[in-house]
């Protein structure tokens, strides 16, 4: 037996974290069972950090056992394992490294363009260049962060290939720093290190209406380049007032949304010197994946019926284009970057526009103005949400090649699915495409106007996501944005982090369903990935959060609305703050009304307060917390009692055709069992009554398959089929090739992104229920596959914490044919509709239920 995918604090050979006592993971091939695993360490020059000797366990992880590994430290680490016949297999390595010192002061400075900053004007790049001589130069890592985005070269040649780095935190309380390998670009001799420092989020565009300077006004850096000599003596480059500096590179103007103004005539003169400052905050590692590039796409040249030359990419993205051209100096390209056509076969933005008087946002153009001859572009400090380009110039477009690059974070796909329906299968590719591209470096809800780390997107989508990528790193990561954000009070806030929402939405905060994302996403990625150690970290954030929450219920809140109740009962309910509630049902279920956000949402506010405090007694029972756990207990009785009593008064009875509001106490088992039983057959009549189309809004849409389906299973596949508006399959059927904001996609009047992927959240029940396949515990599953409606086969795979599982099933007119993959080194517990249950080991079975 031979350990594989090896992953250090579920990285792959990560390089400068700042966490000295990681977790090591690995999958298991060959052999059935693991019953012991040796792990041996070393550093770089041979030193042994940890051996752990034999250890009798069939875990695939294990807690770093040795003394803290110090920074600045390159490890190797091995692992062997022994298998069900006590033979040991052969070694497995990987690496990882340590970064700086976490939380000391850097020896670096900051320092920033020779320049006063009016908080009105928008900037050219600024860049930076540091020369400085080598001898012998060694082992190198440059360390580097920024307030804005950066880009670093090292004689000539880019250092790494991260993209939008560092990242995007609250910049006020967190900063990210990166560790790049550069020994094979220092040179003997004189060695050349120059940077390019753009606003990015940090006072570049944020938010629907491009909010200017969120997060500072000063754009600055921090960098330095360590070496070791032939004798070992380490060497230090640091930025400081020695930097030579100017802001007369080519790049004139660059915004994360906006775009970028680029004359490719220009070269940095670096005339200037830069000025030393200061920041308060002392960079970390991010310990997650980097935003890198992926898939590149040819256009197909479309000309309109105005005469404009558009390219077609044939996938919405997030992105940028580059593009090779020769051109006379002086000529000039425009590129505007959208998402559709319109009606008349024109090109347009206004889906992902806003537009008042003063401002329209985001842009998504590049301007370039061409040198002579040979002209290569490709942005550098903005990245767009598109499929269409619509290319202008002074000179024919045909004479340039254009290539788009899709741009997110580097998360490892873990995930695939295929069945007899091709538009289910389009749905499936519209989520992971959704999903990856709102994903830089956090969860966002659209790619183009908004970009912003919506709560409640996320915390819906985690578990979907767990299933499409290996997620723990990028959840830990906007856990950590999540805990920054915290108000004293314990509540968090609805959007993570906090550039760029207009005032008056923060009265939101708090909203359910939205801020539950606090500890709605640990328990998620608990589960999936039975990492415990996340409960423990935010535990103290997740406890605030919930007394915060309950602190709410019989609270009053000066727009809150009569509800009918007693004031026995109205205790125990919350209609307290402002919030979405359920958000987004369609415009014939429930229209939009402002109103709807000025007063509480009992129902909603007082489910989620049930839920939330239901999920911190089960994490506390975890933790061994059993007085918090009964704490958390006793509120979620008292408010489910109040739910109960709520759904008694005329306002908010249960006698209604608006899905959500049966959808969800029947998922939450809010009701007693009178109630439970009318609901149910309210709900089919809700749906009758609609057609069998979907009329759920924002937080029910993920639930409603999993209530349907302890109904009936037939019911749930029904609805699921349905190929009208509103339904999931509409989407693919109208040419969907990301998921929809609005069910109307193209059709729709109103601004709305066609790259959300809150709606995608329905392929959780595609793998855990359509294909059955659902983590059980520490290397086991529960392969529960219910196949039905009008499909004859379905497959899932999914590369889970513990290795690859699969289950796919046929239906022919003999019967049902499953076969179920378990990896190695785990077990599963197969049900099969027909009530039968049979224990699995790891291999390939296959199981027949006869028609």
């Amino acid at each position: 037996m031979k350990a594989i995918r090896l992953k250090t604090e579920f990285l792959f050979e990560p390089v400068g974290i700042d966490i000295d006592r990681p977790r090591l993971f690995w999958n298991c091939q060959g052999g059935a069972r693991q019953t012991a695993y040796e792990i041996a360490a070393t550093a770089e020059d041979g030193r042994t950090l940890w051996e752990s000797g034999r250890v009798e366990s069939p875990s695939m992880r294990a807690h770093w056992g040795g003394k803290p590994v110090p920074p600045r430290t390159r490890v190797t680490w091995s692992v062997r394992l022994w298998d069900e016949n006590n033979i040991p297999g052969e070694w497995s390595s990987a690496t990882f490294e340590t970064g700086l010192p976490k939380g000391e002061p850097w020896r670096a400075r900051w320092i920033a363009g020779d320049y006063d900053v009016d908080k009105r004007r928008r900037y050219p790049v600024d860049c930076f260049c540091k020369r400085f001589p080598v001898s012998g130069a060694g082992r190198a890592r440059l360390y580097i962060t920024a307030c804005g985005l950066y880009e670093a070269q090292l004689n000539g040649s880019r250092v790494g290939d991260f993209v939008l780095a560092p990242g995007h935190t609250d910049y006020r309380k967190r900063m990210q720093y990166q560790t790049y390998d550069v020994t094979a670009l220092l040179k003997e001799g004189e060695n050349r290190l120059e940077v390019q420092l753009a606003d990015g989020w940090y006072r570049g565009s944020c938010g629907a209406w491009g909010l200017l300077n969120q997060y500072g006004t000063q754009t600055k850096l921090l960098a330095q380049l360590e070496y070791a000599d032939e004798s070992g003596n380490i060497h230090t480059i640091c930025s400081d007032d020695s930097w030579a500096w100017s802001n007369d590179g080519p790049i004139r103007l660059a915004d994360n949304k906006d775009g970028e103004v680029v004359d490719g005539r220009m070269l940095p003169s670096y005339s200037g010197k830069v000025r030393e400052t200061s920041c308060p905050v002392v960079p970390s590692a991010s310990n997650n994946v980097p935003v890198t590039e992926h898939e590149r796409f040819r256009p197909q040249v479309i000309h309109t019926p105005g005469g404009k030359t558009v390219l077609d990419f044939g996938q919405n993205i997030a992105g940028y284009v580059e593009f090779s051209l020769k051109a006379k100096a002086g000529q000039r390209v425009k590129l505007q970057f959208g998402e559709m056509l319109d009606k008349d076969g024109e090109f347009t933005q206004r889906n992902i526009q806003c537009v008042n008087q003063k401002r329209t946002t985001p842009l998504q153009q590049v301007e370039y103005i061409c040198r002579e001859g040979r002209n290569d572009y490709k942005t550098a400090f903005a990245i767009f949400g598109f499929r269409y380009v619509l290319a202008e110039g002074d000179f024919p477009m045909e004479q340039a090649e254009f290539t788009a690059i899709a741009v997110y974070s580097d998360m490892e796909r873990t995930g695939w699915f295929e069945s007899s329906d091709p538009l289910l299968n389009r749905l499936f590719d519209c989520t992971l495409w959704s999903a990856r591209n709102n994903h830089a470096d956090l969860p966002t809800d659209c790619p183009t106007r908004e970009r912003h780390g919506w709560t409640g997107d996320a915390q819906i989508f985690c578990t979907t996501a767990c299933y499409l990528f290996d997620y723990a790193a990028m959840a830990r990561k906007y856990q950590r944005d999540l805990t920054d954000a915290q108000h004293k009070n314990g509540c968090f806030p609805q959007i993570v982090p906090g550039g760029g929402v207009d005032g008056y939405m923060r009265p939101m905060d708090g909203s359910a369903g939205w801020s539950d994302a606090g500890v709605f996403i640990p328990f998620d990625i608990a589960r999936m990935y039975g990492d415990w150690s996340i409960l423990e970290e935010n535990y103290g954030a997740m406890c605030r959060y919930a007394r915060y929450k309950a602190g709410t219920l019989g609270k009053r809140y000066l727009t809150a609305l009569p509800t009918g109740l007693s004031r026995k009962d109205r205790k125990k309910i919350c209609n307290y703050g402002q919030s979405y509630g359920e958000w987004a049902e369609p415009a014939d279920v429930h229209p939009f009304r402002t109103a709807d956000f000025v007063s509480p949402h009992p129902e909603e506010s007082t489910a989620y307060i049930v839920l939330l405090m239901e999920r911190m007694a089960e994490i506390a029972r975890e933790l061994d917390r059993s007085q918090d756990a009964e704490e958390f207990s006793r509120c979620a009785g008292a408010a489910r009692e109040g739910y109960q009593a709520l759904v008694r008064t005329q306002k908010h009875s249960l006698d209604t055709d608006r899905q959500a509001k049966l959808v969800r106490p029947l998922f939450m088992k809010l009701l007693d069992e009178e109630q439970t039983g009318y609901a149910r057959k309210r709900l089919l009549q809700a749906l009758e009554n609609y057609g069998w189309r979907l009329g759920t809004g924002f937080l029910s849409t993920p639930l409603i398959l999993y209530v349907l389906a302890d109904m009936d299973i037939e019911y749930a596949y029904r609805l699921l089929e349905n190929q009208e508006l509103p339904g999931w399959l509409c989407m693919p059927k109208l040419g969907a090739t990301t998921i929809w904001e609005n069910w109307e996609g193209t059709e729709s009047d109103a601004p709305a992104s066609l790259n959300h992927y809150s709606k995608g959240a329905v392929i959780q029940w595609v793998f855990d229920t359509m294909c059955g396949i659902r983590l059980g515990g520490e290397n086991e599953f529960i392969i529960a596959p219910r196949p039905g409606g009008h499909f004859t086969s379905a497959k899932a795979e999914y590369a889970s914490v513990y290795g690859k599982v699969s289950c796919g099933w046929k239906r022919s007119s003999e019967g049902l044919e499953f076969e179920v993959a378990i990896p190695a080194n785990c077990r599963a517990l197969v049900q099969l509709p027909d009530g039968s249950e049979q224990e699995q080991a790891a291999g390939e079975r296959q199981y027949f239920i006869a028609q």
